[in-house]
């Protein structure tokens, strides 16, 4: 009898966990081969929903007659290397279903959380609330100060210290926080207070913010170490389950998270600076479509997400994306930490939309989710979604598999009957036209969201592609060309999974920031190469710690720089080769003069923060995989009679993956796959290119 040997992992996983479905992109080392796999997120479990997807990939593969895994093995034992962007961080900030926390900080400070920058919720309304994550009763003092200089005034007092930290876990608190008012120019009372509180704190919850961030500016760096100790258990909890539910699968292999900068960073890593995941299922989606257009020629590029839940918008301007700063999750919830910039708004394709008391149509935010999800799924929704709309108005066929095979068919008739009652009769429309409403209302916002961020940060819209995806993006790719003036829109091949994709793709990456603080005359050279030094080291370790191999290592400087006087950063991007007083001044003075227009000469040039960034390049894969095989087939699926403009069409149905290279398809169409549908409007134009995605265009007229 021949005994059956063990397979080798051999497959790399992409998951993203979104509000609605949770996608899997899977890349088979071995030959090149990808799949894609969808399955039904799980609120509030999400990671059953995570297992579920990994069972689906492992039993494909045990399908495969090339393959075998033994039982010993388990299902997830051909996996290698999972990459995971994750939403449980931004939906528990965004609930306030986080860990209850407490502050320890210095005297006189303890409201600097509540206080924020004296800003409002709405900039010209009279009124407004904020409730913090961490109540006040929970912000306890202790005697200690360091200047801003960085000279020790006052050293902590340690008694007072363990005598707080006792009464935050009295209160029941499961999380800390040590903010000291200066220890970005001065560590050693913060350090020796965290090193007081974790000899006593039951569990490795406790958050330095002078570690989390090492920057100026009091509020934000308070309010990012403050949500990064209220998600670690959050985070943390979820890390440990996904993980310990993997190995009991068998999986051996590495589980890497996403990060917002759209880099990769270790379970660990994730596990201490969990605040650095807030936004990365979004943002891996931005490293899928900036690598896509650049393979496709297009360099400029906006990508629209329209999940079940959200649209979230961005911008990639010759090839890369765009990062910030800082963000807020909502309002007063800033996170100081650099990440891609995402413009989100409420509107997907579970997205409800009702007449509110004005007799004002509105769309979203609140959406039915995947659970019950829109009222054509019949899972007891009664109100109306887009995604509802849609399919009364014929652009997704109610005929058709939903998902993969999710849901058989969808009830077109339940669909109508909603828009009917909590629409079309409070507005006096008929159904298809109170549709086409709901339709209109959702473009309009997601066009709204897409000019927030080309239009009001000096883009323009006209002069970039606009590349949509998630499960409905596609839906609406004519409509956000019209509306905003976009020439071309690029639909991938799976733009279902695009999050995915991305994951997939992603480098690891790990930033650092040290505040300097310095004009530029006065700056140390040879102290600044040597805290470069530090932080270099520092993210090296982050790099060794995941076990990753990568094709080569990156790096990336730049100096956040002001004239004197003014409050406002830029950041300067420099050459680590070429650090000199000159390069630095020639460096911010050609930056300041392409964001104002000119420079101010003869005022003084501070230099307040280092920023530093170390990339390990992971290896890619040929995107040509991705394209058509072979000349396909007619990929004809017959007529789809739809309402568009106030009338109705006769559309072409065709299985978009069926479609070879070249081919060019005319509106009214549909094109249908698992992961999504593309509505090719009247007047629009599409045509396949090589690697498999659509490019479209107005038609010839």
């Amino acid at each position: 009898m021949s005994t059956q040997l063990p397979v080798k992992p051999h497959l790399v996983v992409g998951v993203d966990v979104g509000g609605t479905f949770t996608d899997l992109f899977v890349l088979d080392e071995r030959d090149g081969s990808v799949r894609i796999v969808k399955v039904p997120s799980t609120r509030g479990e999400e990671a059953r929903g995570f297992m579920n997807g990994v069972v689906r990939v492992s039993e494909g593969q045990a399908s495969d007659a090339s393959s075998s895994t033994t039982p010993a093995q388990g299902v997830a034992a051909t996996l290698a290397t999972i990459v995971h962007g994750t939403t449980v961080g931004t939906n528990a900030l965004l609930e306030r279903k986080v860990a209850r926390t407490g502050i320890i900080t210095t005297r006189g400070f303890r409201d600097v959380l509540e206080m924020r920058r004296r800003d409002r919720p709405q900039t010209w309304g009279l009124r407004g609330s904020f409730t913090p994550v961490v109540s006040r009763d929970l912000r306890l003092e202790v005697d200690e100060r360091v200047l801003a200089d960085g000279s020790l005034h006052t050293a902590v007092d340690l008694d007072q210290v363990r005598a707080q930290t006792q009464a935050l876990l009295d209160a029941g608190c499961e999380a800390v926080c040590v903010f000291f008012i200066n220890a970005y120019a001065n560590p050693v009372n913060e350090q020796q207070a965290v090193a007081a509180v974790r000899a006593l704190w039951p569990n490795p919850y406790v958050t330095s913010a002078c570690e989390v961030l090492p920057e100026i500016r009091e509020f934000e760096r308070c309010s990012t170490a403050t949500l990064n100790a209220a998600l670690q258990p959050v985070v943390g909890s979820y890390l440990a389950k996904l993980e310990n539910d993997l190995r009991s699968q068998g999986f051996g292999g590495e589980l890497l998270i996403v990060q917002s900068n759209g880099g990769v960073m270790s379970r660990e890593t994730a596990c201490d600076v969990p605040v650095r995941t807030a936004l990365s299922g979004p943002a891996a989606g931005v490293i899928a479509c900036a690598a896509v257009a650049r393979a496709s020629g297009y360099p400029n590029v906006i990508t629209g997400d329209m999940g079940g839940t959200s649209f979230d918008v961005s911008l990639v301007a010759e090839g890369e994306a765009s990062l910030a700063a800082q963000t807020s999750i909502e309002f007063g919830l800033v996170v100081r930490s650099p990440m891609i910039q995402i413009e989100t708004i409420g509107a997907g394709g579970g997205s409800i939309a009702s007449v509110d008391a004005s007799g004002m149509l509105q769309v979203g935010p609140e959406s039915a989710g995947s659970n019950p999800g829109p009222v054509c799924y019949g899972r007891g929704n009664t109100r109306p979604t887009v995604t509802d709309a849609n399919v009364v108005l014929g652009r997704i066929a109610a005929d058709r598999p939903l998902g993969g095979g999710l849901l058989q068919a969808l009830d077109a008739k339940a669909a109508e009957l909603a828009i009917q009652t909590h629409v079309a009769t409070p507005l006096g429309l008929d159904a298809l036209a109170a549709a086409e409403a709901i339709l209109t209302v959702a473009n309009a916002k997601m066009a709204g969201a897409i000019r927030v961020v080309s239009i009001e940060r000096g883009h323009d819209p006209r002069q970039f592609a606009y590349m949509p995806f998630g499960g409905g993006g596609a839906l609406h790719v004519c409509a956000m060309m019209r509306e905003v003036g976009v020439t071309t829109g690029i639909v991938p091949r799976y733009p279902g999974v695009t999050s995915a994709l991305g994951c997939v793709m992603a480098d690891m990456r790990h930033d650092a920031v040290q505040t300097l603080n310095k004009s530029l005359m006065d700056l140390d050279l040879a102290q600044l190469k040597s805290r470069l030094g530090d932080l270099a080291a520092a993210c090296q370790k982050r790099l060794d710690s995941a076990g990753v191999r990568f094709d080569r290592v990156q790096e990336v400087l730049a100096l956040d720089m002001l004239y004197m006087g003014q409050t406002h950063t830029l950041q300067v991007p420099l050459n680590p080769a070429d650090i000199s007083r000159e390069s630095i001044q020639a460096a911010f003075e050609k930056a300041y003069a392409a964001s104002f227009g000119r420079v101010l000469t003869g005022m003084t040039i501070r230099v307040m923060n280092l920023r530093y960034a170390r990339i390990g390049v992971r290896p890619k894969f040929d995107l040509a995989v991705l394209a058509p095989k072979g000349a396909g087939s007619t990929a004809s699926l017959g007529v789809q009679r739809v309402y568009h403009a106030g009338q109705w069409w006769d559309a072409q149905r065709y299985a978009r993956l069926d479609l070879p290279v070249g081919a060019q398809v005319q509106g009214p169409a549909i094109l249908e796959q698992a992961d999504t549908t593309v509505w090719l409007e009247p007047g629009f134009i599409a045509r396949v290119d090589t690697l498999g995605n659509l490019l479209v265009e107005r038609a010839a007229s």
